[in-house]
């Protein structure tokens, strides 16, 4: 495992989820210093924030809650409205999509990130195993890193740890992180709003299950419903 770096602080774009979750204890391993941020922006459900905060004191990390609730009337989304459905159509993007959400989130951490004296900026997003979002993709993280380094004449580096990874090979990291039965038992990536192993429908549950049975079935974990 990578030596932590005894002098860098990091902050972690912070949802309570699988991803997320895992990215906070791949932090705590690195990094001297590691706070998180959350993003109310008015999704649907709110045990998402209350999922973050219980993680994030439970492993004595500091937690902020910035209110993006702008984004919840710009961008109509099904994350936001309870009256559209989940759903993704041949040829365009899935309605779970948030138009702006990671460059908002991203832009808006760094600001909280220069503040406190944090370089690293952690986020889960994924090229791997991903929803089609365009705001997830290596080559928009690679562009906005240089935005903000330019826009703030500060010198960020925004870590992707999971960027070449599947949802597979994220419960291997969580496992070999010690973290495999917390992020399991602990965090929220259903999108009904269903803790741990979800609803079992939602396209992010059966993401979820998928990369869990493959990850089971080469290491002999646990992947039946709990």
């Amino acid at each position: 495992m990578q030596q932590t770096e005894t002098t860098s602080k990091a902050v972690v774009v912070f949802s309570g989820g699988q991803d997320s979750t895992t990215c906070l204890f791949w932090a705590l391993e690195r990094f001297a210093e590691v706070e998180t941020v959350t993003f109310n922006y008015g999704q649907r459900h709110s045990l998402e924030l209350e999922c973050a905060r219980s993680i994030a004191r439970e492993l004595g990390v500091k937690h902020h809650v910035l209110d993006m609730s702008l984004l919840h009337q710009l961008a109509p989304n099904a994350l936001t409205r309870g009256d559209i459905a989940i759903e993704r159509k041949e040829g365009e993007l899935p309605s779970t999509f948030v138009d702006g959400r990671n460059l908002l989130f991203l832009s808006f951490a760094a600001v909280l990130a220069k503040q406190i004296g944090a370089r690293h900026l952690v986020t889960g997003v994924c090229e791997t195993d991903f929803s089609g979002y365009p705001d997830c993709r290596d080559v928009f993280i690679k562009s906005l890193n240089v935005t903000l380094n330019l826009a703030m004449d500060y010198s960020f580096v925004i870590d992707t740890p999971l960027m070449w990874l599947d949802k597979e090979q994220t419960w291997e990291l969580a496992d070999r992180l010690g973290a495999f039965e917390f992020v399991r038992d602990k965090t929220l990536t259903c999108y009904n709003g269903i803790v741990a192993d979800g609803c079992g429908e939602c396209p992010a549950c059966e993401l979820r299950r998928k990369g869990l049975e493959r990850y089971s079935a080469r290491s002999g974990r646990e992947a039946a419903p709990r």
